[in-house]
Parts: C-alpha cells; structure tokens; sequence
C-alpha cells in the first residue's frame, strides 16, 4: 500500500472528518539509464560542493533562498513550518461546486482519501451526500511545501481528491479562429455526429495499453538475444481535402466494422435552389 502523503480533517460546517490521503495513480514506464559513451559506465549525480572539493550527505543539506547572486536566506524545517497555514492541518471545504461544470483542465494529481478511525460515520455520509446531489467540495490542503486548491468529489466508494492548478499556472490555448465552413456544413455535421455515434462506446480503460512501452520492452527482449524486430508501420498522414468523402468513407467503414447497416441514408441531400423554392411554394 502506499505511504500516506497527508495526515488531517475535512471539515465543513462543524463536521470534522480525520482523513488520510494516498497517491491515485503513477506513470508507469521503463526508464534507461545514462551510460558514458567511451566506457559505458553508469552515470551519477552525487551531492558534491564546489567549495568544500568534497562530497556531501544528505544529512549536510539545508534549505536556502538566492535573494542575491550567490548571496541565501538560510530557513531550517522549523521555521518553515512556523508559517504553516492551517490548511496543512485541516482541509475546510469552502463551498460545494456542481462537478460537471469544473473543467477537468484544472486537475493535477489524484489522492484516495480514507477515513481514519472515529470518522467512517461522517465520511460515508458526505459521500452519499456529495454522491445524490451531484456536488463536489472546494478546499485548500497544504503538501510537500505549497497550498493546493482541491476538488474533494465521491466515486463509487468513497472520495477523490484531486489537487489543480491555479489559473494563472493554465496555458492560453493557441487555438485558431474557427470559422464558417460553408454550404456543406450541414451535411459534414450530420455526417461527422453520424460518426462520432458510431464510434461510441462505454468508458473502459482497462482495455487501453501502452502500445509504446510494449514495443521498448520487446526490444529488450530481442536486444538481449542478440535478435532484431521489426520496425513499426507508420501510416502517411496528410490534411483532408475532400472532407466530405473523408467522413463518408470513415463512416462506411466504421459502420462495416460493427456489422451495422450504414448510416448514410439519413444524411440529408444538399437541394437545389429550384426544388428549394417548389417546396417554399
């Protein structure tokens, strides 16, 4: 099990919920290590102070701000955690947002928050609260030297926190100005919501794999063996110039693939203006 990373209270109103928090989720992939091309020996990255000429422990390490070139402000953990705020003690919820409206560009890391003992009571209520109302709570919680704001949100069986990223630490999207396509954009529309139906399916990321990591450790594999693999076919991409056609044919082929009929007869037909005024008359 995962070493705990946080140790408190969720509160709201007068409810106190002691509460300990573990890691969600990790990347998982294979790392290489860094070799010297002339010997292939392993390199390192010791602790080594330029002034001393000798290396340094660990237990040597202090921390300290550059307020100056070559000139720091010395701070040891105590006094560090004398400006502590409350919040690395206790997580106030400080007010319930609805989840779907919270854009899940804000989210950073993941934590499972468990309750810890004189709080299993308080904790499944605010999970079936939070569950049969659609809300997720907004709190601070302060961890590894900075205060977060966390959406504290209830999965099937208990709750999630997720730390986010403040606005000012979000990227402008460099995206471009989307503009009106044309006489078509009916029709590519219908046909592209055709499509996008066609390729829906329940969420089930237990079927999704690391395509990438499987091709590195089959290298390995071979490499050891003093054996070659193939290398993987890439696929010619270029910009759609026909995109009606283009979406047409994804959605024969798509339809084709599922053993469904094809979806094309409901597209609508483009008119002429002469039947289009007939009609109108």
């Amino acid at each position: 099990m995962a070493a705990s990373s946080w140790n408190g209270y969720i509160t709201f109103g007068l409810v106190s919920i002691p509460v300990s928090l573990t890691p969600a989720a990790r990347t998982e992939r294979i790392s290489f290590n860094q070799l010297h091309s002339v010997c292939h020996t392993r390199l390192k990255q010791p602790l080594f102070c330029p002034h001393c000429d000798r290396m340094v422990d660990r237990s040597e390490v202090e921390k300290g701000y550059e307020y100056e070139k070559d000139q720091y402000l010395l701070f040891s953990p105590n006094e560090l955690k004398s400006v502590e705020p409350e919040s690395a003690r206790s997580m106030t919820i400080l007010e319930f947002v609805k989840l779907d409206e919270i854009d899940p560009l804000y989210f950073d890391a993941s934590y499972y928050v468990t309750p810890e003992e004189g709080g299993t009571h308080a904790y499944g209520l605010l999970v079936s609260a939070l569950r049969k109302t659609g809300f997720a709570g907004i709190a601070k919680a302060t961890m590894h030297n900075r205060e977060y704001i966390a959406i504290i949100r209830a999965r099937k069986n208990g709750l999630t926190l997720h730390t986010m990223f403040y606005p000012n630490e979000i990227r402008a999207a460099n995206a471009p100005e989307l503009k009106d396509v044309g006489q078509n954009k009916a029709q590519e529309e219908a046909l592209a919501i055709q499509l996008i139906k066609s390729l829906a399916a329940p969420f089930q990321p237990d079927k999704y794999r690391d395509t990438y990591q499987a091709g590195v450790e089959k290298l390995i594999e071979a490499k050891s063996h003093g054996k070659t693999i193939a290398n993987v076919p890439q696929r010619k991409m270029a910009p759609v110039i026909d995109l009606m056609a283009a979406l047409k044919k994804s959605l024969n082929e798509s339809t084709h693939s599922r053993g469904s009929k094809t979806l094309l007869a409901s597209v609508p037909k483009k008119e002429d203006a002469g039947k289009r005024r007939r009609k109108a008359s």
